[in-house]
């Protein structure tokens, strides 16, 4: 202290001691909230993320052992649904109007599900209630017990998202409660498909186009990371494909670049493989979008527009080789990347061969079965419809069947979730990290041919 601070500090002492003791009183009080202010601006600054990265922590282990069972519990009522088609698929309908009538009693508002979610990590709500998640996945068992042409995805974000936005509330720094739903949907997509950088990347863009969440990365991927070890540790699998197997006499990096140097031509191939994907990916998440508007609107009881529609996609899937579309649709994926089976597509023939309708079919069911309020989600099925479309075109656009299929599975999925990283991830965390190349090229040019469209209610970024 130099000696003209001390001076004003002799002056300040001289005032204060003059002064009443309701003066000194009050004095001291704003002191004291200038001092907690002060604490608590230092403790959001630099504590904030580190209690947010061990609640992720928590959350991701949480999360990833609530996926793990769910992902068990589907598997196995998938593979009673398969065994006995006959069985089950005629009772869809039925099973609907349960569905419809349990959300009525037991779970109503979350019967809104992914779009709740964005609701509230847009501001325009408040709560996501924590009887969703228990409602959601027996919801999602029934539908794919009963062959509902659905995906899983959708019940591990809403678990995630969930619990991350529930826990939120007891832990009172800034912005926690959007980046622990954020953490939560990354640590649910990474528990069920075990895809972690592409979770993180799912969950960091989807909410608003053509930007990052980045204040949510570290939380995000510490959930992610710990939800992916944990379903592992419970016996989850994670299904991932080995494309040197499929076509030994050929690699990306062999098919990008030559002797002569970057093959343009086979980059030309790549992005008309976009193009393709893109449009089917929009066109998805369109049809989705327009296929509700109008089920409400023709059939407005949602017990009769799940009852009557069910009965007509039971029908469906029995006429179409006895529930080949039921599900996720993995049966078809796997056909995709079934070797020497998959050498070529079929107008008809085997039922072990990839069918030239197979693509449009699962397009079409999917849509009327998440339109007409199933639950489950849309991503699996897209993974399906991507990978049977890449096998039909891939002989007309000139590129081996088992990579056209690889690039259709994440590239139409990114075309209908209006994502550009997320996609890129899956590829490369499913079917190898050498061909990050090619997933890079086919869902940049993907996510631009998408018409912007999207199956989540994302907000759009408004350039000026």
């Amino acid at each position: 202290m130099n000696f003209r601070d001390f001076g004003k500090y002799n002056q300040f002492k001289e005032q204060f001691a003059g002064m009443s003791p309701e003066m000194k009183e009050q004095m001291m009080r704003m002191a004291k909230e200038q001092m907690k202010a002060r604490l608590n601006a230092f403790a959001q600054k630099w504590l904030s993320q580190p209690v947010l990265i061990v609640v992720a922590l928590f959350l991701g282990a949480l999360v990833g052992a609530l996926t793990a069972f769910f992902g068990q519990v589907l598997l196995a009522v998938s593979a009673l649904r398969d065994a006995h088609p006959l069985y089950w698929i005629p009772g869809l309908a039925l099973i609907g109007i349960a569905i419809v009538l349990g959300y009525k009693k037991f779970g109503k508002g979350t019967e809104r599900g992914m779009d709740m979610v964005f609701g509230v990590a847009h501001g325009k709500e408040s709560e996501i209630p924590l009887r969703m998640i228990p409602m959601v996945a027996v919801s999602t068992w029934l539908t794919h017990l009963f062959g509902g042409s659905a995906g899983r995805e959708g019940v591990a974000m809403q678990i995630g998202a969930t619990l991350g936005h529930n826990i939120s509330k007891k832990i009172h720094v800034q912005k926690a409660g959007k980046v622990l739903l954020v953490a939560g949907m990354a640590a649910g997509f990474a528990g069920l498909f075990q895809t972690p950088l592409a979770a993180i990347a799912l969950a960091l863009e989807v909410l608003l186009v053509g930007y990052l969440e980045l204040s949510a990365l570290l939380p995000a991927a510490v959930a992610a990371i710990t939800a992916y070890k944990v379903s592992e540790m419970l016996g989850l699998e994670k299904f991932s494909v080995d494309l040197h197997t499929l076509f030994p006499d050929y690699n990306v990096a062999n098919l990008l670049w030559n002797e002569n140097g970057f093959d343009i031509h086979f980059v030309l191939k790549l992005a008309l493989l976009g193009v393709l994907f893109g449009i089917v990916g929009g066109g998805f998440a369109k049809l989705l979008s327009l296929a509700k508007k109008f089920a409400a609107n023709k059939l407005p009881n949602p017990v009769k527009r799940i009852a009557f529609v069910g009965i007509g996609i039971s029908l469906l899937l029995l006429v179409f080789w006895q529930g080949r579309y039921a599900g996720l649709g993995t049966n078809l994926i796997d056909l995709c990347f079934a070797g020497s089976q998959a050498a070529d597509v079929n107008a008809t023939g085997n039922a072990a061969t990839v069918f030239a309708c197979d693509w449009i079919l699962k397009f079409a069911l999917t849509i009327a079965t998440i339109a007409v309020g199933f639950k489950g989600g849309e991503v699996t099925p897209l993974f399906a419809i991507g990978a049977t479309f890449g096998a039909w075109v891939a002989t007309m656009v000139g590129i081996p069947l088992p990579l056209a299929a690889a690039l259709g599975y994440a590239a139409v999925f990114g075309g209908a979730t209006n994502t550009l990283f997320a996609p890129i991830f899956i590829g490369a965390e499913i079917f190898g990290f050498d061909t990050l190349p090619a997933f890079f090229i086919v869902c940049v040019v993907a996510f631009a041919c998408n018409g912007g469209q999207s199956i989540y209610a994302q907000k759009k970024l408004r350039l000026k």
